[in-house]
């Protein structure tokens, strides 16, 4: 019996580190192939290893200063994104959660209704452009599209129903506690999986968008990370298609390389936090979904 435990635990952890090196291997292969000329990875390939160590790629996005303004555009954007969105959805989310609230199932269905339809990106455009004149603004960047959403609402409330103790929260009421002190002295405090969850899910959504700073920003001042380096990657791309007519070396212009630098900028600072939160996220992703 002991034998075959040992021999199971020894199929297992071998399974597990052959599932971890594959994971590993294709961020390893990025990291490489970022450190790499561009004349190696077009003669040879990718490999564990650079052939020809070059950071011609980081140079090209690194040259003025551009990428740390960026970063910290992102990272306050990140920051006080993920603090909105948490507070937004916790405040939307608890009322939906107590079945004696007014209105309580209305509420929910419009909520829910938010999930299937959306107005389209060009009245959205309109709308925020038109209206709320957030062009070229840090709002821009805050508000559309990801303040909050109905999924996390959903999963935050359904949360709340199913862990939070009924018992608890009549007997605070009984103590005369105000439902703002039952939400964030005593709801919050037992609620920080789901919490940690739907921060980590706002932190990532903001860290990777794009989109609104390629629909609403022109000022190169309000780039984020990931505007700016989706812009210099078609740039990239636009320059080695002039040297391509123009008969020039396409060598010289490192688009493979700053495809695979642009991953690993706009990627790492991610994957650091990311193992600091995991626990926390697995458990909310299945406890939050379990009770609807």
């Amino acid at each position: 019996m002991v034998e075959n435990r040992k021999g199971y635990n020894i199929l297992i952890h071998t399974v597990m580190v052959i599932l971890c090196v594959l994971c590993l291997a294709p961020f390893v292969l990025l990291i490489s192939a970022s450190f790499s000329s561009e004349s190696s990875l077009i003669a040879g390939g990718y490999f564990f290893w650079p052939k020809e160590f070059s950071t011609v790629a980081y140079e090209y996005l690194l040259t003025g200063g551009s990428v740390i303004r960026a970063y910290g555009v992102t990272i306050i954007l990140t920051v006080v994104g993920t603090a909105m969105n948490l507070l937004i959805t916790t405040l939307i989310a608890y009322p939906l959660s107590v079945k004696e609230m007014p209105g309580r199932n209305v509420f929910n269905f419009i909520v829910f209704f938010t999930m299937l339809f959306a107005g389209g990106l060009v009245p959205t455009y309109m709308m925020w452009t038109q209206i709320f004149h957030i062009k070229n603004t840090f709002a821009a960047l805050l508000f559309p599209s990801l303040l909050t959403n109905g999924f996390t609402i959903m999963m935050m409330r359904s949360y709340f129903q199913a862990n939070i103790p009924k018992e608890v929260l009549e007997s605070a009421r009984m103590d005369g506690a105000g439902e703002v002190y039952i939400l964030f002295k005593i709801v919050m405090p037992m609620s920080l999986p789901i919490v940690a969850t739907i921060g980590l899910m706002a932190g990532i959504g903001y860290w990777n968008d794009w989109n609104n700073n390629l629909y609403y920003i022109t000022d190169p001042n309000l780039n984020s990370i990931q505007g700016l380096l989706n812009r210099m990657l078609t740039n990239a791309q636009y320059l080695k298609q002039a040297a391509s007519i123009g008969n020039v070396g396409t060598s010289a212009v490192p688009t493979t390389a700053v495809r695979m630098a642009v991953a690993v900028l706009g990627a790492v600072p991610i994957l650091c936090i990311y193992p600091f939160f995991q626990k926390f996220f697995v458990k909310g992703m299945t406890i939050g979904a379990v009770k609807g």
